[in-house]
């Protein structure tokens, strides 16, 4: 087995070349491939007589870097099957050099890294920053988001061209301002270094970028990421922690439950309205009750976020194996179908009754028709619609002859009876029971302030109306906003 002997030719002059990696290059009887001719220090190296075969053709011929980082490598082996060789890289072997990386992992031949200077400690020394307060090193040409961490100092490398950092400056805006300071670092350590502070907004146009050029961000400071989850965090902890809010330091589960059962009604108010702003202001809020509930499991020591993160991110992996497995499916029945097996086979806890899943502290007309439908999943229920009304008849027969009874306590139980028969004609007509009443709540609303507002332009109060006054009010109001509701 032939060896790849792998050298680094320095942040870009021939002063900075380790005297062992120009003597061995120099005095080289191996070929020397190149992956690029793009570096300072090749021209002096090819004037004092060592020859290149450059890889630089690729880069042409390819539209992908992995494909070119591939191609190099396969074109290294193949060549070593035969004979040692030296491969030639900028910088440091080691740093942002992914052809190196598919070499160590190629089992057909022998790899020898014999070094070369990182540029990282001139650009440490030109930015003066110490990387132990925390550092980011990223390649450009590859560069996402959800890599970044603000609070850290960050540098791109391979910010090589202004496509490159028109990318670049498109995914920092996603958390930074246009007018966020950046700094521009070219041959860094070399005579021909430039470092240009520039906004994050001109950092495309405003400046020459090359192959040796990095992007620079500093630390951000903590109020500039408030749109980041970290800040959210520290925020509840602060609040609930020592020297926090007295009321946030009191709140328990039991206290916090029907703040978010509200949260989540007024989120469903911005939907009905299709109001975007105020949909994004009440996910905050019910956000906010998530992140209490959680910072007291922490405060109490049973569970973090971080658990309540886990368990739904696994949860949405294990329960759609048509997209993270191997599953097939034809529509969104068998997805729901997959689903509910799934569940099953996931809950630990043996449930007397399979009502049991069914929470209690739902909404009644909700409960009534998830009742309905665990019941109807093992053939408990009417198979013709025209049953469901004829029981809905019933129900409402047997309310009579309690009221006409006057027994007040059957009529209550007798009307339960109606309304559960109701919701169950909703569902065998595929009615959300819930958002249909909801609906009517809404249009009683509209055409009641049209009736109010009519009142105040008369100057009286709607108290003095008569019966038949407010008939026509409502008559006159309904015909107003037909067709709005």
């Amino acid at each position: 087995m032939k060896t790849v002997t792998i050298l680094g030719l320095g942040a870009g002059e021939l002063d900075q070349l380790p005297l062992g990696v120009y003597r061995q290059l120099i005095n080289a009887n191996e070929p020397i491939f190149i992956r690029t001719l793009d570096h300072p220090v090749v021209r002096e190296l090819e004037a004092d007589g060592v020859s290149f075969i450059s890889f630089d053709f690729l880069y042409q011929r390819n539209d992908q870097f992995s494909a070119v980082y591939e191609e190099i490598a396969e074109q290294l082996v193949n060549t070593a099957k035969e004979k040692n060789i030296i491969y030639v890289v900028p910088g440091h072997p080691m740093l942002a050099e992914r052809t190196v990386q598919l070499l160590l992992k190629e089992p057909r031949v022998d790899v020898s890294i014999q070094g070369g200077q990182s540029y990282l400690d001139d650009v440490f020394t030109a930015l003066e920053v110490d990387p132990i307060e925390g550092f980011q090193f990223l390649d450009a040409t590859a560069l996402t988001r959800s890599q970044l961490q603000f609070q850290n100092h960050i540098l791109l490398c391979q910010v090589y061209d202004q496509m490159i950092a028109s990318e670049v400056k498109l995914t920092l805006m996603e958390d930074l301002s246009p007018e966020h300071p950046v700094r521009i670092v070219t041959a860094a350590g070399t005579s021909e270094e430039k470092i240009i502070a520039v906004s994050l907004e001109e950092m495309d146009r405003a400046v020459e970028v090359n192959n040796l050029t990095s992007v620079y961000i500093a630390p951000v400071e903590k109020g500039d990421l408030n749109h980041q989850f970290f800040r959210l965090r520290e925020v509840i902890r602060k609040l609930r922690g020592p020297g926090g809010c007295p009321w946030d330091q009191k709140q328990t589960h039991a206290s916090l439950r029907r703040y978010l059962i509200e949260e989540a009604y007024e989120f469903i108010d911005a939907v009905n309205r299709h109001d975007d702003d105020h949909m994004v202001e009440e996910l905050g809020d019910v956000l906010l009750q998530v992140m209490l509930h959680s910072q007291i499991g922490e405060d109490e020591g049973f569970y973090t976020i971080d658990d309540v993160i886990v368990s739904i991110t696994e949860k949405m992996i294990r329960r759609h194996p048509h997209v993270f497995g191997n599953v097939h499916v034809e529509g969104t029945e068998e997805v729901v179908t997959n689903w509910d097996q799934i569940k099953k086979q996931e809950k630990k806890q043996v449930l007397e009754s399979m009502l049991d899943d069914v929470p209690m502290s739902f909404p009644a007309l909700l409960q009534a028709e998830e009742l309905q439908k665990k019941a109807a999943k093992v053939g408990f229920d009417w198979d013709d619609v025209k049953q469901v009304e004829a029981k809905v008849q019933e129900e409402w027969s047997e309310f009579i002859e309690a009221k006409e009874a006057n027994d007040v306590e059957e009529m209550e139980k007798e009307f339960g009876d109606w309304l559960f028969a109701i919701a169950n004609l909703a569902r065998h007509y595929k009615i959300n029971g819930e958002m249909a009443l909801n609906r009517t709540n809404q249009k009683f609303r509209t055409r009641f302030s049209a009736m109010e507002k009519s009142a105040s332009e008369g100057k009286r109060l709607l108290e003095y109306y008569t019966i038949d006054e407010l008939e026509a009010l409502w008559v006159a109001a309904k015909a107003k906003h037909k067709g709005e509701e």
